[in-house]
Order: structure tokens, then sequence, then C-alpha cells
């Protein structure tokens, strides 16, 4: 039997249910649960480097959008909040759209 030891979306138990097979899940305290939604963002974000298309990069997005929500959550905050401080951060600093890299600044 393959061992996985990872947070899984909550329907994945009830589709491998619908395929017969045995599974073991446990419900992880909040500390536990805040690491491994990191270690799924790192996974999810390195399948988002490796996508190789525009519907698999968007699939990858779309995947880290929901860890992401999930930890706005878990530091007691809704994704509406989330965008507020998004937004305050790109009128004060700007976001990326200008495609800007900074190559070197001049020390004094």
């Amino acid at each position: 039997m393959p061992v996985y030891n990872k947070l899984v979306r909550d329907r994945i138990p009830e589709v491998i249910e619908k395929t017969g097979k045995k599974f073991t899940t446990r419900i992880l305290d909040n500390k536990e649960y805040i690491k491994e939604l990191k270690t799924k963002s790192f996974e999810e974000l390195n399948e988002y480097i490796n996508a190789e298309n525009n519907k698999d990069a968007i699939e990858e997005l779309a995947d880290l959008l929901e860890i992401i929500h999930a930890l706005v959550e878990c530091h007691g905050a809704n994704i509406e909040k989330l965008e507020q401080v998004r937004q305050e951060k790109a009128k004060k600093r700007g976001g990326f759209k200008d495609k800007i890299f900074l190559i070197e600044v001049e020390d004094e």
C-alpha cells in the first residue's frame, strides 16, 4: 500500500472510497495544518513552475489560490482582508505589471 503522508483536498477520501480501495486518514491539529499547508504550497508552486502550457499553469495557480484561502483563514483573516492588504501594498509600492527587473543600485 503506497504511503503518502500529505495534506489532500477535502473530497479526496470520498474519491478514493468510490474506487473501493481502503485508506487511512487523520485530522491535523492547527499547528500541523499550517505546516502541511506550507509544505503543500511548495509542492503546488513547483508544479506551476514546471507547467508546460497555459492550461496547466492556470490549474496549478488555482491550487495555490486554494492554499492561500486556507492559510488566510488560519491567520484569522479572510480573502477580502488579504485583497485589501494586497491593494494597499500595490498602491504604496506598485505591482509587477511593468515587468521591471532591477539590476543594481549604487552604494553611497
